[in-house]
């Protein structure tokens, strides 16, 4: 299935609500066994409307300058973990979850993720992986007061859809900077993402042909916070 692509996108009907209970069974049953037993719902269920779904995007989210590419482990993001450094040994994420992304190197740029829960909808924008000198660059134009203005107005763009700055990740300014006490935080992180603290109820339009428009209305207010980001993210 990896292979997986599909051309086109014009009149998607909307997610099926069987997706919910899916997702819902694999968060209790969070096991290989269970998944393989249950594949061929996976199939219907998540992967296949998932892929018709992303296909869907790609023509307005081009016009806003992002790439949805209907592939799986490109804007359709696989369950499986990668558990091998984690305490936690579940090997799937119980949810679809799709990147609309800035660049061809899918969740090395920023991009804006959009992810289903059985029970919820969150979302977010940003970039977690800076090079040093990316990170430098983004601290000096935090810095500049017409440039962190604008960031700011981003920011508070993406709250707009509930989308809020994770909290930093430094108790203090780094050496070199100097901040108010208003906006130092910004210059106290490695990454910069703002999303839903807690996923939120989830729409009914998902599951109705007016889904891509309700998606596309998110995407629109955290597209620019991602592409602000794209000068220091290399």
């Amino acid at each position: 299935m990896a292979g997986r692509s599909i051309k086109g996108g014009g009149g998607f009907a909307g997610l099926p609500r069987e997706l919910t209970g899916f997702l819902a069974g694999l968060e209790a049953n969070n096991t290989r066994d269970w998944f393989e037993a249950h594949r061929a719902r996976y199939e219907a269920c998540l992967l296949r409307p998932g892929l018709d779904l992303v296909a869907a995007l790609s023509a307005p989210a081009a016009e806003l300058g992002l790439m949805a590419v209907p592939r799986l482990n490109a804007s359709l993001r696989r369950l499986n973990r990668d558990v091998r450094f984690s305490a936690d040994k579940s090997p799937y994420r119980p949810h679809l979850h799709l990147l609309l992304s800035t660049g061809p190197d899918f969740n090395k740029v920023p991009g804006v993720h959009l992810v289903i829960t059985a029970t919820g909808f969150g979302h977010g924008a940003g970039h977690y992986s800076f090079a040093p000198e990316g990170l430098e660059a983004m601290r000096r134009a935090i810095c500049d007061e017409a440039q962190r203005a604008e960031l700011l107005a981003l920011i508070a763009r993406a709250a707009g859809q509930g989308a809020v700055l994770t909290p930093p990740d430094l108790a203090r300014v780094p050496r070199g900077f100097a901040a108010g006490a208003d906006w130092d935080h910004l210059l106290r992180r490695k990454h910069l993402v703002a999303r839903t603290p807690a996923h939120q109820p989830l729409p009914e339009w998902l599951f109705t042909p007016d889904c891509v428009a309700g998606l596309m209305g998110v995407v629109a207010d955290l597209a620019p916070l991602a592409f602000w980001l794209t000068r220091f993210a290399g």
